[in-house]
């Protein structure tokens, strides 16, 4: 019971939870700094709701490449829990499902406590945004259609951990009012955590491309070829750099906002190692190194952003008339 207990934390990667808890906590952290008034609950709630679809998401892609056959003894990644055989396919789904109904449980929650049970428009849409969630979460790797097998997976991560999640979150606080000319710059940060996101998955996919040739999973490195996908990466992790100078220099009041850029050191030293080592295990530290990099970034800029404020108002304080 103890072996099949540590299978299935292992098969949860509690390792890649930093992402899914990085847009959230962006997200609610814009709202803050904006003097949106947004609830505490807001954000544990979708901080519960992310992790259970993050989950969802590892564990189906355990279930569906097994499935497939690309689990295999020529994959490099960490053993897989079906792979392992302590797990069988029909507890995984059991497990599956079970995250399936608490993201739902969770979101439904989330969506009341934000509309304070208005249910209007913006409420269906975003209830149909969190279904989607749930069924991408899902078809990435398991059925005849899974579209990770098609290279669209960099597709679902951008949109999902960088613009649902940040952009969303943002939203909820504001009780889902959508004002284009004081919202829009959200979307760069938004952009940003999506961009850092696919790029964790564009590191897994480098590491495993030789196998998933093999295995028919026509991931974008797949397509790319590795020298290609080593290109991508740059271009992902220095898009996301550009978004945020751009977002943190239009909305510019102290220098110390920028000494949260110190957290795109490690990312960029990740970027070297990916360009200069073939493709083998290390990669597996090089995934836990860039969602934890990322995870850093989004709290270096909450403290610094936060820092800013305080500095600028007691300068404004100490220019008042006593």
């Amino acid at each position: 019971m103890q072996l099949k207990i540590k299978t299935w934390i292992s098969a949860m990667r509690l390792r890649t939870l930093p992402l899914a808890i990085s847009g959230v906590l962006m997200g609610s952290a814009l709202a803050n700094l904006n003097g949106i008034d947004g609830k505490s609950s807001i954000t544990l709630l979708a901080l519960l709701t992310a992790i259970c679809l993050q989950i969802i998401s590892n564990l189906a892609n355990d279930y569906g490449d097994f499935k497939k056959g690309t689990d295999n003894n020529n994959r490099i990644g960490n053993t897989r829990a079906l792979q392992s055989g302590n797990i069988t396919s029909k507890e995984m789904m059991v497990l599956i499902f079970l995250f399936v109904g608490m993201s739902l449980f969770f979101g439904l929650w989330l969506l009341n406590d934000a509309m304070e049970g208005n249910f209007n428009l913006a409420f269906l849409l975003f209830l149909f945004l969190g279904i989607a969630a749930i069924v991408s979460a899902v078809k990435y790797t398991v059925g005849k259609n899974a579209y990770g097998y098609s290279g669209f997976g960099d597709l679902f991560v951008f949109v999902f951990f960088g613009l649902v999640s940040v952009f969303g979150v943002y939203l909820l606080h504001k009780k889902l009012i959508f004002d284009w000319s004081l919202d829009k710059y959200i979307l760069l940060p938004a952009i940003a955590i999506g961009l850092l996101s696919t790029a964790v998955l564009n590191t897994n996919n480098i590491r495993d491309v030789d196998n998933d040739k093999a295995s028919s999973k026509n991931t974008l490195v797949v397509k790319l070829g590795v020298n290609n996908a080593r290109m991508y990466h740059w271009l992902l992790l220095l898009g996301a750099l550009f978004c945020m100078f751009v977002f943190v220099t239009l909305n510019y009041f102290h220098f110390v906002q920028f000494l949260s850029f110190l957290g795109f050191v490690p990312i960029i030293m990740q970027a070297y190692k990916v360009q200069t080592t073939d493709p083998s295990p290390l990669y597996n530290i090089y995934l836990k190194q860039l969602s934890l990099s990322t995870l850093l970034f989004v709290i270096l800029f909450i403290v610094f952003q936060t820092v800013s404020l305080f500095i600028v108002g007691y300068k404004v304080l100490q220019q008042l008339p006593s």
